[in-house]
Parts: structure tokens; sequence; C-alpha cells
């Protein structure tokens, strides 16, 4: 599975350019998905009107769950960065040469962008919006690949992670919404 995961990051990772580079840079960037979330909260807020506080109460435990979690897993795990692999030197392109911390598995990145795609889709129920919120945490994953810094493996776990701590929680607030309309 190791191979595998490994012969996949190097086919994905070896197809590269100046222009994506620069692309999947501004991807990766936390900064630049701030619009996305005011707009989300924007379309949570019109949905909801005067109960917006319930689905807005559960986006700190979210964002606690798919990052702190993705954090301690990579602690616990300890697999490290294909830009940090010794196996791979001189294969892997990086972009800028940053290589952020020695371990990679699970993804943050995947963690928390699919976590708030499959937290915000059930909330909103538009099927614009989950195509396009999912194409957006896809990219985001398939940009960490791009970039050198995790395996399909990590991107695969963070996702996992995301999708299942996101979609417990929209659950969790749907039924505390419908508690609340009784």
């Amino acid at each position: 599975m190791t191979e595998l995961d490994r012969a996949i990051f190097l086919f994905i990772n070896s197809h590269n350019s100046p222009f994506f580079d620069q692309v999947m840079w501004v991807v990766s960037m936390k900064t630049v998905w701030i619009p996305l979330y005011l707009g989300l909260i924007l379309l949570i807020i019109l949905k909801y009107r005067n109960k917006v506080w319930i689905p807005l109460l559960f986006i700190p435990v979210l964002i606690l769950v798919t990052d702190r979690g993705s954090s301690l897993i990579k602690d616990l795990v300890q697999r490290p960065r294909p830009c940090h692999e010794p196996l791979l030197q001189g294969m892997v392109h990086t972009v800028r040469g940053s290589c952020p911390g020695m371990y990679g598995f699970i993804s943050g990145h995947a963690a928390n962008s699919f976590g708030v795609a499959a937290f915000s889709a059930p909330l909103l129920m538009k099927k614009w919006y989950t195509w396009s919120i999912f194409a957006w945490a896809a990219l985001v994953s398939y940009s960490r690949i791009y970039l050198g810094v995790h395996y399909p493996g990590d991107i695969t776990g963070g996702a996992i992670l995301g999708l299942v701590a996101g979609t417990g929680l929209a659950m969790a607030a749907k039924l505390l919404l419908k508690r609340m309309k009784k």
C-alpha cells in the first residue's frame, strides 16, 4: 500500500508547470479561503435567520475536530511528508522550497476543506452549492499532492476525518434545529 501511495504521489507531483505552481500555491493558502468562509456564513444567515446561532454553534467544534484532530493524528502516526522522505530525495517537486512540518498523515487541509463541505452542504441543501464546495475541497486536497507535501493516503485520511466530522455535526445541527421548531 505504501508503494502504491508513493507511486501515485510521484506521478501526480511530477506533472507540474510554473503556471500551476503559482495556482496551487494560492489554492493552498488558508487566507485565500476567508472570502469563501464569509460567503458560507452569509448563506447560513440568510437561510436560518433567527436560528442562525444553531449551525454557527457547531463551526468551532468542526474546526477543533478537523484542525486539531489532524495535528494530533500527525503526531501519533509520525509518517514523514514526501518532501521529508529520504527515499524520495531529489524526486519531489516543491514550490518555493516549502516543506512544512515533519509529518503528513493526515492532511489538515483535506480534513478542514472536506469538513466544511460535509457540514455546510446538508445545511444549505442546494445542488449547485454542494457540487461547488466539494469541487473546492478536492482542488485544495489535490494542491497538497501537487506541492509535494502530502501523499494521496494523507489526503484520503484527512478527507475521511472531514467527511465524518462534518456530516456528524451537520446531522446534530439539523436535529437541534428540528427540536427548536417544536
